[in-house]
Protein backbone atom coordinates (compact mmCIF):
# COMPACT_ATOMS: atom_id res chain seq x y z
CA UNK A 1 0.00 0.00 0.00
CA UNK A 2 1.03 3.20 -0.83
CA UNK A 3 1.38 6.10 1.82
CA UNK A 4 -0.46 9.33 1.35
CA UNK A 5 2.68 10.99 1.73
CA UNK A 6 4.26 9.19 -0.99
CA UNK A 7 1.46 10.56 -3.62
CA UNK A 8 1.78 14.02 -2.41
CA UNK A 9 4.28 16.14 -4.56
CA UNK A 10 7.78 17.07 -3.52
CA UNK A 11 8.16 20.19 -5.05
CA UNK A 12 6.55 22.46 -2.93
CA UNK A 13 8.31 25.35 -3.94
CA UNK A 14 7.23 25.81 -7.76
CA UNK A 15 4.35 28.67 -8.14
CA UNK A 16 1.83 29.47 -10.39
CA UNK A 17 2.09 32.07 -12.40
CA UNK A 18 -1.29 34.70 -13.01
CA UNK A 19 -1.77 37.62 -14.38
CA UNK A 20 -2.64 41.16 -12.94
CA UNK A 21 -4.07 43.96 -15.03
CA UNK A 22 -5.84 47.24 -14.89
CA UNK A 23 -7.99 48.68 -17.51
CA UNK A 24 -9.44 52.02 -18.09
CA UNK A 25 -11.18 53.90 -20.89
CA UNK A 26 -9.80 55.97 -23.33
CA UNK A 27 -11.22 59.72 -23.02
CA UNK A 28 -8.22 60.80 -25.48
CA UNK A 29 -6.67 57.98 -27.44
CA UNK A 30 -4.66 60.53 -29.46
CA UNK A 31 -3.47 61.94 -26.21
CA UNK A 32 -3.02 58.24 -24.72
CA UNK A 33 -0.68 57.40 -27.74
CA UNK A 34 1.65 60.67 -27.55
CA UNK A 35 2.03 60.16 -23.96
CA UNK A 36 3.01 56.53 -24.40
CA UNK A 37 5.34 57.65 -27.48
CA UNK A 38 7.19 60.33 -24.60
CA UNK A 39 7.89 57.36 -22.73
CA UNK A 40 9.41 55.49 -25.83
CA UNK A 41 6.56 52.92 -26.49
CA UNK A 42 5.66 51.93 -29.49
CA UNK A 43 2.66 50.47 -30.05
CA UNK A 44 2.23 47.23 -32.22
CA UNK A 45 0.09 47.47 -35.64
CA UNK A 46 -3.84 46.55 -34.50
CA UNK A 47 -4.77 42.60 -34.73
CA UNK A 48 -8.15 41.76 -34.85
CA UNK A 49 -9.45 39.35 -31.95
CA UNK A 50 -12.76 37.82 -32.18
CA UNK A 51 -13.28 36.36 -28.56
CA UNK A 52 -16.41 33.97 -27.62
CA UNK A 53 -16.61 34.10 -23.99
CA UNK A 54 -18.15 31.19 -21.80
CA UNK A 55 -19.54 30.80 -18.03
CA UNK A 56 -19.75 27.43 -16.46
CA UNK A 57 -23.17 26.65 -16.36
CA UNK A 58 -24.92 27.53 -13.52
CA UNK A 59 -23.03 30.69 -12.81
CA UNK A 60 -25.70 33.94 -13.95
CA UNK A 61 -23.95 37.88 -14.50
CA UNK A 62 -24.81 39.53 -11.23
CA UNK A 63 -22.63 36.09 -9.10
CA UNK A 64 -19.26 36.60 -8.36
CA UNK A 65 -16.28 35.12 -10.85
CA UNK A 66 -13.63 34.77 -7.99
CA UNK A 67 -12.88 31.45 -8.19
CA UNK A 68 -15.05 30.44 -11.19
CA UNK A 69 -13.32 29.48 -13.72
CA UNK A 70 -14.43 30.99 -17.56
CA UNK A 71 -13.59 29.80 -20.99
CA UNK A 72 -12.50 32.06 -24.04
CA UNK A 73 -11.83 31.12 -27.38
CA UNK A 74 -10.22 33.71 -29.31
CA UNK A 75 -9.57 33.88 -33.41
CA UNK A 76 -7.00 36.38 -34.58
CA UNK A 77 -4.68 36.10 -37.63
CA UNK A 78 -6.28 32.79 -38.36
CA UNK A 79 -5.19 30.87 -35.31
CA UNK A 80 -7.61 29.90 -32.82
CA UNK A 81 -6.19 30.22 -28.90
CA UNK A 82 -8.61 28.60 -25.80
CA UNK A 83 -7.85 30.43 -22.82
CA UNK A 84 -8.81 29.61 -19.29
CA UNK A 85 -9.34 32.28 -16.37
CA UNK A 86 -9.58 31.84 -12.63
CA UNK A 87 -9.98 35.35 -10.68
CA UNK A 88 -8.67 34.65 -7.65
CA UNK A 89 -8.38 38.14 -5.88
CA UNK A 90 -11.05 40.31 -8.20
CA UNK A 91 -12.33 40.26 -11.87
CA UNK A 92 -8.50 41.22 -13.37
CA UNK A 93 -6.37 39.41 -10.81
CA UNK A 94 -6.31 36.04 -12.62
CA UNK A 95 -4.72 31.98 -12.74
CA UNK A 96 -4.38 31.98 -16.48
CA UNK A 97 -3.93 28.94 -19.11
CA UNK A 98 -4.12 29.26 -22.68
CA UNK A 99 -3.22 26.97 -25.56
CA UNK A 100 -3.43 27.05 -29.80
CA UNK A 101 -6.22 24.67 -31.64
CA UNK A 102 -6.62 23.68 -34.55
CA UNK A 103 -10.66 24.01 -34.96
CA UNK A 104 -12.95 26.64 -33.68
CA UNK A 105 -15.62 24.69 -34.26
CA UNK A 106 -15.22 21.71 -33.09
CA UNK A 107 -13.52 23.60 -29.85
CA UNK A 108 -16.79 25.78 -29.28
CA UNK A 109 -18.48 21.95 -28.78
CA UNK A 110 -16.12 20.67 -27.02
CA UNK A 111 -16.28 23.73 -24.58
CA UNK A 112 -20.25 23.40 -24.06
CA UNK A 113 -19.51 19.57 -23.43
CA UNK A 114 -17.54 20.26 -20.28
CA UNK A 115 -20.18 22.44 -18.84
CA UNK A 116 -19.32 26.11 -20.50
CA UNK A 117 -22.34 28.05 -22.13
CA UNK A 118 -21.42 30.65 -24.41
CA UNK A 119 -22.04 34.04 -23.03
CA UNK A 120 -20.93 37.82 -25.30
CA UNK A 121 -18.66 37.53 -28.01
CA UNK A 122 -16.13 40.66 -28.23
CA UNK A 123 -14.73 41.90 -31.07
CA UNK A 124 -11.27 44.10 -30.82
CA UNK A 125 -9.15 45.57 -32.90
CA UNK A 126 -5.61 45.35 -30.60
CA UNK A 127 -2.46 46.91 -30.25
CA UNK A 128 0.44 45.55 -27.95
CA UNK A 129 3.97 47.32 -26.36
CA UNK A 130 5.23 46.45 -23.56
CA UNK A 131 7.64 49.14 -20.89
CA UNK A 132 9.70 47.20 -18.33
CA UNK A 133 7.84 43.88 -16.66
CA UNK A 134 4.30 45.94 -17.86
CA UNK A 135 1.92 44.59 -21.06
CA UNK A 136 0.12 47.16 -22.81
CA UNK A 137 -2.73 46.60 -24.64
CA UNK A 138 -4.74 49.30 -26.66
CA UNK A 139 -7.95 48.33 -27.52
CA UNK A 140 -11.21 49.63 -29.68
CA UNK A 141 -13.45 47.14 -28.69
CA UNK A 142 -16.93 47.49 -30.87
CA UNK A 143 -19.80 48.58 -28.84
CA UNK A 144 -17.75 49.89 -26.11
CA UNK A 145 -15.24 52.15 -27.53
CA UNK A 146 -11.66 52.58 -26.97
CA UNK A 147 -9.18 50.96 -23.61
CA UNK A 148 -6.17 50.53 -22.65
CA UNK A 149 -4.89 47.92 -20.06
CA UNK A 150 -2.05 47.05 -18.44
CA UNK A 151 -1.13 44.07 -17.29
CA UNK A 152 1.96 42.25 -15.43
CA UNK A 153 2.45 38.63 -14.66
CA UNK A 154 3.13 37.81 -10.94
CA UNK A 155 3.52 34.46 -9.06
CA UNK A 156 2.14 32.82 -6.72
CA UNK A 157 2.79 35.24 -3.14
CA UNK A 158 2.65 38.14 -4.87
CA UNK A 159 -0.87 40.44 -3.77
CA UNK A 160 -2.77 41.14 -7.08
CA UNK A 161 -4.42 43.77 -5.28
CA UNK A 162 -0.60 45.60 -4.53
CA UNK A 163 0.04 45.26 -8.23
CA UNK A 164 -2.93 46.79 -9.43
CA UNK A 165 -2.40 49.66 -7.53
CA UNK A 166 1.18 49.98 -8.69
CA UNK A 167 -0.09 49.58 -12.35
CA UNK A 168 -2.93 52.39 -11.17
CA UNK A 169 0.14 54.70 -10.20
CA UNK A 170 1.65 54.26 -13.49
CA UNK A 171 -1.19 54.76 -15.37
CA UNK A 172 -1.67 58.07 -13.30
CA UNK A 173 1.61 59.33 -14.62
CA UNK A 174 0.77 59.16 -17.90
CA UNK A 175 -1.73 62.48 -17.10
CA UNK A 176 -4.59 61.82 -19.66
CA UNK A 177 -7.86 61.38 -19.60
CA UNK A 178 -8.42 57.53 -17.82
CA UNK A 179 -11.69 56.26 -16.52
CA UNK A 180 -10.82 52.30 -14.52
CA UNK A 181 -13.35 50.28 -15.05
CA UNK A 182 -13.25 46.50 -12.44
CA UNK A 183 -14.73 44.89 -15.64
CA UNK A 184 -13.60 42.64 -17.59
CA UNK A 185 -14.94 43.22 -21.69
CA UNK A 186 -17.92 40.59 -21.52
CA UNK A 187 -19.69 42.55 -18.17
CA UNK A 188 -19.59 45.61 -20.38
CA UNK A 189 -20.39 44.57 -23.41
CA UNK A 190 -23.53 42.75 -20.98
CA UNK A 191 -24.22 46.35 -20.03
CA UNK A 192 -24.22 48.59 -22.71
CA UNK A 193 -26.60 46.07 -24.29
CA UNK A 194 -28.79 45.95 -21.30
CA UNK A 195 -28.71 49.85 -22.04
CA UNK A 196 -30.31 50.12 -25.31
Amino acid sequence: MIGIDALQTTDKTEKSAYEVEVKYRIGDLAALEAALAVRGVVLSAPVEQDDQAYAPVGWEYGQSKIGVPFARLRTEWGRHLLTVKTPVANELSCVEHETEVADRVQMDAAIRQMGFYPTVRIRKARRTATLGLMSLCVDEVDGIGAFVEIERIVTDGVAGERIQAELDRFAATLDVSLERTTDTYDSLIRAARARV
